[in-house]
């Protein structure tokens, strides 16, 4: 496995942890009765919101991140060989 391809699963791997964690925290914030919940309704939507935007990210590096870098690779390897042997 190249450098980049461990870097991008260790990225959504680590995503993938404290997207865990924040959904265990909504979880146990949306079983809190509506009373008390109107006291911390904001937080509770920023964490809905973060937790969309941490699928986002993770969905991203899926896409972004390509799974065979032989090409790019070998593209830059001929580059500089052809600079410097010129």
């Amino acid at each position: 496995m190249k450098a980049g391809e461990s870097y991008c699963d260790n990225l959504a791997d680590e995503l993938g942890v404290w997207k865990a964690k924040v959904n265990d925290v909504v979880g146990r914030l949306d079983k809190v009765s509506s009373g008390d919940k109107e006291k911390i309704i904001d937080q509770v939507r920023d964490l809905h919101m973060f937790l969309g935007e941490l699928d986002n990210r993770i969905d991203g590096l899926k896409v972004e991140c390509p799974t065979d870098w032989e090409p790019g690779q070998i593209e830059m390897e001929t580059k500089l060989t052809e600079k410097y042997i010129y």
